[in-house]
């Protein structure tokens, strides 16, 4: 590295005057062209405008169905059950013990992984694989 070669780590980009006479390149109509409506003051159109022709996303079905009643778990497996502290695993705890962000409508304990220690566990609900594995680890489980 010599004196006379060092850099600016950002290169620096000189902002664009406009409007500052024709030997500039960016005099009178300062790159806008002649007339039209994205050559005026605040001029331009919104993303999708079609010059007033119905849009894509209007002309297009909609499609699909959201249930309004359908209930949003926090999936949670046996592996986060392993990080947990506690002996009686809840919801509450695990959102404390920030192993899940959020509980929503509760919780449902999926039997992915292992667990290797007994506890409780109150859920939601249980996969069938999930409740075996407690089970078997010799913990319990209970539906909230």
């Amino acid at each position: 590295m010599e004196l006379g070669k060092l850099k600016p780590a950002v290169k620096k980009v000189t902002r664009r005057r406009v409007g500052r006479g024709i030997g500039s390149g960016l005099g009178k109509t300062s790159g806008k062209g002649h007339k039209g409506q994205k050559a005026r003051s605040g001029g331009g159109v919104r993303r999708g405008f079609e010059g007033g022709q119905t849009p894509l996303y209007r002309r297009l079905p909609k499609r699909g169905f959201k249930n309004i009643h359908a209930n949003n778990y926090t999936e949670v497996t046996l592996t986060m059950l392993n990080k947990s502290e506690a002996k009686e695993v809840t919801a509450e705890t695990l959102l404390a013990e920030g192993i899940i962000g959020k509980i929503n409508d509760g919780i449902v304990i999926l039997g992915t992984g292992t667990i290797e220690k007994a506890v409780t566990v109150k859920a939601k609900r249980f996969t069938k694989a999930a409740a075996e594995k407690i089970e078997a680890a010799g913990g319990k489980i209970e539906v909230v």
